[in-house]
């Protein structure tokens, strides 16, 4: 998918699109993969299992309630694809049509900051 494509798809109004459609802007790395992956009946479970474990390690989330909300909306198949901020803090997950032309979920977490040994 081109880059100006996945920015269309993120031109939406949740926090996460907005994050992951700045990060692109920004130059960000992406990738959408071809064909589907899981059900989004399963996607929405595996990712309410992982926000619960981001949650207890301190990382911050943005999207994860609504996206899990939407994908178990959804019962159609779901393609997936992934924002790599510029500098790895942030990564976005991306939850698309099967066809890739809509985007029916966003979400986003930051990576933890690396304490220095003491």
């Amino acid at each position: 998918m081109e880059r100006h494509e996945l920015m269309r798809l993120l031109a939406g109004d949740d926090e996460a699109s907005k994050a992951a459609l700045a990060a692109l802007v920004d130059g960000a790395d992406y990738v959408v993969w071809e064909g589907v992956g899981l059900s989004s009946e399963d996607y929405a479970r595996g990712y309410e299992s992982r926000r619960r474990s981001f949650q207890r390690r301190g990382i911050e989330l943005l999207g994860w309630e609504r996206a899990v909300q939407l994908l178990r909306e959804r019962t159609q198949p779901i393609r997936t694809g992934k924002i790599t901020a510029v500098d790895s803090s942030w990564s976005y997950q991306l939850f698309l049509t099967e066809d890739g032309s809509e985007l029916v979920a966003c979400i986003g977490g930051r990576r933890p900051e690396r304490r220095a040994p003491q």
